[in-house]
C-alpha cells in the first residue's frame, strides 16, 4: 500500500489539553480553520460515527459506513477556552443543512460534535442553543459522544496548507471560508 494511502498517526493530546471531535462538512475546510486558531495544537482530519472498522476515504464517499467526516481537535483549554473552540466551529459552516455544506452532499458532510466529557456535552448544547439566534432555520448539528476516531489516510492531512497553490476546491471554498473567519488565506 502506497504511504500516503495509510491511515495517519494521530498525536498524543500532551497533559492538560483537551480533545474534541468535529465534523462540519468537508474535513479540509475544518483542518484548515483549526489548524490557524491559536491555543490549537493539533487539527487531524479522520472519520467517527459510523459503524464501519476502519474505513477509508472510498468507504466514505459510498456514503454507507455511517462515518462523517470529521476533524480531531487538541486545544489548550488554558489559552483557548471550548467556548471559542465552538464559536469557530459555528461561524465556519451551515449547521442548519441536513447532510450537506456546498456541493458536498452525504451524510459524511454532516454538521456534528463529537464530545469526550459530560462537561463538553453540556457545553455543546448550551453554545448551540446560542448560536441558533444567528440563523434563520433550526440548527440540525448532532452531539454526540465520541466513538473511535480513525484517522484518514496521510495524503489528507495538513491539506489545504500542501494544495492551496495547486487544488481549486482550496481555492474556490478553503480559502474563502478562511477569509470569512479572518485568517490567512
Amino acid at each position: 500500500m502506497n504511504d500516503e494511502r495509510r491511515p495517519a498517526l494521530v498525536p498524543q493530546a500532551p497533559e492538560g489539553a483537551e480533545v474534541i471531535t468535529l465534523g462540519a462538512g468537508c474535513f479540509w475546510c475544518t483542518e484548515a480553520v483549526y489548524q490557524q486558531l491559536p491555543g490549537v495544537l493539533n487539527a487531524t482530519s479522520g472519520y467517527m460515527g459510523g459503524h464501519a472498522p476502519n474505513p477509508t476515504y472510498e468507504n466514505i464517499c459510498e456514503g454507507d459506513s455511517g462515518h462523517a467526516e470529521v476533524t480531531r481537535v487538541v486545544f489548550d483549554p488554558a489559552k483557548l477556552p471550548l467556548n471559542k473552540v465552538l464559536d469557530a466551529f459555528w461561524k465556519m459552516h451551515d449547521p442548519t443543512t441536513l447532510n450537506r455544506q456546498g456541493a458536498d452532499v452525504g451524510t459524511q458532510y454532516r454538521s456534528a460534535i463529537f464530545y469526550e466529557s459530560e462537561a463538553q456535552r453540556e457545553a455543546a448544547e448550551t453554545s448551540k442553543a446560542a448560536a441558533q439566534g444567528k440563523f434563520q432555520d433550526p440548527i440540525v448539528t448532532e452531539i454526540t459522544k465520541a466513538g473511535v476516531f480513525y484517522p484518514a489516510e496521510r495524503y489528507h492531512q495538513d491539506y489545504y496548507k500542501l494544495n492551496k497553490g495547486r487544488n481549486p476546491y482550496c481555492q474556490i471554498v478553503i480559502g474563502p471560508k478562511l477569509e470569512k473567519m479572518g485568517m490567512d488565506v
